[in-house]
């Protein structure tokens, strides 16, 4: 019995060694498995897809934009200056037409009248003028035997016809220019509008209502404003040459045409806190109209190396503007912006981005920051549009 003991505690603490070593094998496994699911960490997010261009250096140009109306170069009311019956309408509403064409004619007749009494009464005159003369002259011949009050009365008679001549030729230009206007002629090169006179009424030249409106198209003027704080580097952009100036439709989604600024108006509307400017277009397409409304862009300055992104780009917040970049890890990150200019679909960032990096411009409303994001290359290229780089 007392040999028995020793074994029996032999066996005991065995059991106890090989339980402890199993408990400590299942507990390090046991950590290691932790260890082995917090390296694994929570599943991936999937990366969001979304649209880059990358930030550019280039030149961009400022333009102010505004309100116009097109007016003709020249604009005249053409109106009869006699009275009398329309016997022909020489023109056709909407025709152009070139300055001195026949508008309209009147009847000529007593105008003719008067002219060959004016011509007659020349002739008149002449023939008296000649017969004074020829008195004058035997009065001169005559010497000691006429006296000499006659011989000056002769003289004076001869000065009065052949003053009276000269009135006679003034009445026949008169008369010739009244016939002359009885033919209405184009006074500039334009548009005719529509006829206000038919033929067989009676114009009075004293009349108000005129017998055609004429509009000079080719070139034609649009007359805008801009605000007075603009002023001063309008003023300097003249300095270095003409300004050019661009005319949209009103929608601002055509181009009209272009011109080029030629009057600053000599003062300022108070009211409005504009200056009026008109700006001088060729017109050769006819594609501005008298009366049109159009939508004007002014280049005042052209910005050299600015940092140019899409409008795409720029994203409204309460605490001021900002853009999404994409991080070489390919995740996005925040940049607060400062926007000074922003036309056709491009804005000039003054503060908070840098040329060459990509900023996103769609896909932003999934995107938080430090959101991994898929990128696709936004391109005028639809190739270039369809190349995905998936990260």
């Amino acid at each position: 019995m007392k040999k028995s003991r020793p074994i029996l505690w032999i066996v005991i603490i065995a059991a106890v060694a090989g339980g402890g070593y199993y408990g400590w094998q299942r507990y390090r496994a046991a950590e290691a498995g932790k260890a082995q699911t917090a390296q694994k960490g929570a599943p991936r997010a999937p990366a969001v897809p979304v649209s880059i261009t990358p930030v550019q250096k280039a030149d961009f140009p400022v333009y102010l934009t505004g309100l116009g109306t097109v007016q003709g170069f020249n604009t005249v009311q053409v109106r009869t200056r006699v009275d009398g019956q329309i016997d022909k309408i020489a023109f056709t509403e909407g025709q152009m037409v070139k300055q001195g064409d026949l508008l309209v004619e009147i009847d000529p007749r007593p105008f003719q009248a008067a002219l060959d009494q004016a011509k007659a009464k020349k002739s008149q005159d002449e023939a008296n003028l000649a017969n004074a003369n020829l008195d004058l002259q035997r009065y001169t011949k005559l010497g000691e035997f006429a006296t000499r009050q006659q011989t000056d009365t002769q003289r004076s008679t001869v000065a009065q016809l052949t003053a009276q001549i000269a009135s006679d030729e003034a009445a026949i230009s008169n008369a010739q220019t009244q016939l002359d206007y009885t033919q209405v002629k184009s006074p500039i090169t334009g548009v005719a509008g529509l006829r206000q006179v038919d033929i067989g009424n009676i114009v009075n030249a004293s009349s108000q209502t005129g017998v055609v409106t004429i509009a000079q198209v080719e070139p034609i003027t649009v007359i805008f404003t801009a605000p007075e704080d603009q002023l001063p580097y309008i003023s300097e952009g003249q300095k270095s040459g003409e300004l050019k100036v661009i005319a949209f439709t009103t929608d601002g989604k055509k181009t009209l045409a272009e011109g080029k600024l030629a009057v600053i108006n000599n003062q300022v509307d108070t009211t409005s806190g504009t200056i009026r400017l008109k700006a001088v277009f060729d017109n050769k397409e006819h594609a501005l109209w008298p009366g049109q409304s159009v939508s004007t862009r002014l280049l005042v300055r052209t910005l050299k190396d600015a940092t140019i992104v899409p409008d795409d780009a720029v994203q409204h917040s309460t605490n001021g503007l900002y853009a999404y970049t994409v991080s070489q890890a390919n995740k996005a990150e925040v940049r607060k912006i400062k926007v000074s200019y922003s036309i056709d679909g491009r804005s000039v960032v003054d503060k908070g981005l840098s040329p060459g990096q990509q900023v996103i411009t769609g896909g932003q409303y999934k995107v938080q920051p430090g959101s991994l994001v898929s990128t696709t290359v936004a391109s005028s290229d639809p190739v270039q549009k369809n190349k995905v780089q998936q990260e």
